[in-house]
C-alpha cells in the first residue's frame, strides 16, 4: 500500500534536518595545538582510528568518495591560517564506544530523520603530508540503525549514543572513564573534525571548571564547529572523560589595509575566552556496555528504506534559500511517495 507524505510535513522535516548542521562555535586557546593524523604518535593514531566523522548521506558515494570543499575558499580564510588548503565536508564528530555504538553530541543527531540522513565515516584523515583524502574504502562507511539515547540541554549535558547498522570489525572501541569525574587542572586532549576537516588531534588543554550538578565541565580545548561530538581524553590515562559540545567563537573578520576581507581564527590566552564545554561521560555510562556485553536496545529506530532514499536527496544545509529548501522537499516527497 502506498503511503502519501505531504509536502508541508516534509518542509518541516527539511528545516529540522538542515538545523543539524548548525554548529556551536569553538576557538583557539594559547598556541594552536591541532595536529594531523600523520604527525602524532602511534598510540594517538590508534585512538583517531576509532573516531568517526558525520557526513550527510548525499555527500558519501557508494564507492566511498566524499563530497568535499576547499577549506580556505569555503570559509574565505586569511592566507596564514593553518590547514587552509585542506578539505572540509563533515558536520560533526563521534567516537566508537562499543562494536556497534557511536557516542556524539545530542545536537548532532536530533531525530530519526537526522540519523537516516547521516553517514558515519571512519578514516577521514591525512595519513601522509600534503595528501588530502578524497574518500574512504566503502567498508568504512556506516549508517544509523537508531538512537539508543539522546539529550540536549544547552546549559548542561548534551549527548547521543547511536547504534550503527552493523558491528565495526576493524576499529577498537575506545575506553571510557568509569571511575568518577575529572577535577580542575586535569590535562586533556581531543580528537575530532574541526570545521569538517580531516581528523585533528589537539592536546595542551586543561580542565578549568567542573559543573557536576549540570553534567559537564569546561576546558581550554582548541576546537571549532564540527568538533561537536568529539571525544575528550584524559592525558594521563588515555580514557575518554567527555564529549565536546559547546564553545567560543571560531572566526573573526579581518579587514586589511590592502586586499580583500578574510577570516582568521579567534585566539585568546590559555586562561581567556569562555572555554569549551564538555559533557561528562558519566551521563552515558549506563548505555555503554562492558566488553562482552550486548549493546542496549534502540529507543528511536530508523527506517532502513528511508536511509537509502535520503542518500539521493541533497540537503541544502543552514542558510539555504527557500528555492533550495523546496527543491529538497520535492526530492524527498517524490522518493518517499514512490515507495510501496
Amino acid at each position: 500500500m502506498k503511503k502519501f507524505i505531504s509536502g508541508a510535513a516534509l518542509l518541516a522535516l527539511a528545516f529540522s534536518a538542515s538545523g543539524v548542521f548548525a554548529q556551536e562555535d569553538k576557538g583557539i586557546y594559547g598556541g594552536d595545538d591541532r595536529q594531523d593524523y600523520f604527525q602524532v604518535s602511534e598510540a594517538r593514531r590508534k585512538l583517531a582510528d576509532s573516531t568517526v566523522s558525520f557526513f550527510k548521506a548525499a555527500d558519501v558515494a557508494a564507492d566511498g568518495r566524499l563530497t568535499l570543499e576547499n577549506f580556505g575558499e569555503k570559509v574565505q580564510l586569511c592566507k596564514n591560517e593553518p590547514f587552509r588548503e585542506q578539505t572540509i565536508g563533515a558536520f560533526c564528530s563521534g567516537s566508537l564506544v562499543a562494536p556497534d555504538l557511536v557516542m556524539t553530541a545530542g545536537h548532532c543527531v536530533k531525530t530519526s530523520l537526522d540519523c537516516a540522513g547521516a553517514k558515519m565515516v571512519f578514516g577521514y584523515a591525512i595519513k601522509e603530508k600534503g595528501k588530502n583524502p578524497v574518500g574512504v574504502d566503502p567498508s568504512e562507511v556506516y549508517s544509523c540503525k537508531g538512537i539508543v539515547t539522546r539529550d540536549q540541554d544547552d546549559s548542561g549535558a548534551d549527548y547521543a549514543i547511536i547504534k550503527l547498522d552493523r558491528p565495526v570489525p576493524n576499529h577498537e572501541p575506545l575506553p571510557v572513564n568509569r571511575n568518577g569525574a575529572v577535577s580542575e587542572g586535569t590535562k586533556l586532549f581531543v580528537i575530532g573534525h574541526p570545521v569538517g576537516l580531516p581528523v585533528k588531534i589537539a592536546g595542551g588543554a586543561t580542565v578549568r571548571n567542573v559543573f557536576s550538578y549540570a553534567g559537564y565541565f569546561n576546558a581550554n580545548l582548541d576546537t571549532y564547529g564540527g568538533n561537536s561530538g568529539s571525544a575528550v581524553f584524559n592525558e594521563a590515562t588515555g580514557l575518554i572523560e567527555g564529549i565536546l559540545v559547546r564553545g567560543g567563537t571560531d572566526f573573526e573578520v579581518k579587514n586589511p589595509l590592502f586586499g580583500a576581507k578574510c577570516r582568521s581564527s579567534v585566539k585568546v590566552s590559555d586562561s581567556g575566552g569562555r572555554g569549551e564545554d564538555v559533557t561528562s561521560v558519566s551521563k552515558v555510562l549506563k548505555y555503554i556496555p562492558l566488553p562482552g556485553q550486548e549493546s542496549p536496545a534502540v529507543e528511536i529506530p530508523v527506517n532502513p528504506n528511508l536511509t537509502s532514499m535520503l542518500g539521493n536527496c541533497k540537503d541544502p544545509g543552514p542558510g539555504a534559500s527557500i528555492a533550495d529548501l523546496m527543491a529538497y522537499v520535492d526530492c524527498l516527497t517524490a522518493q518517499l511517495n514512490s515507495k510501496k
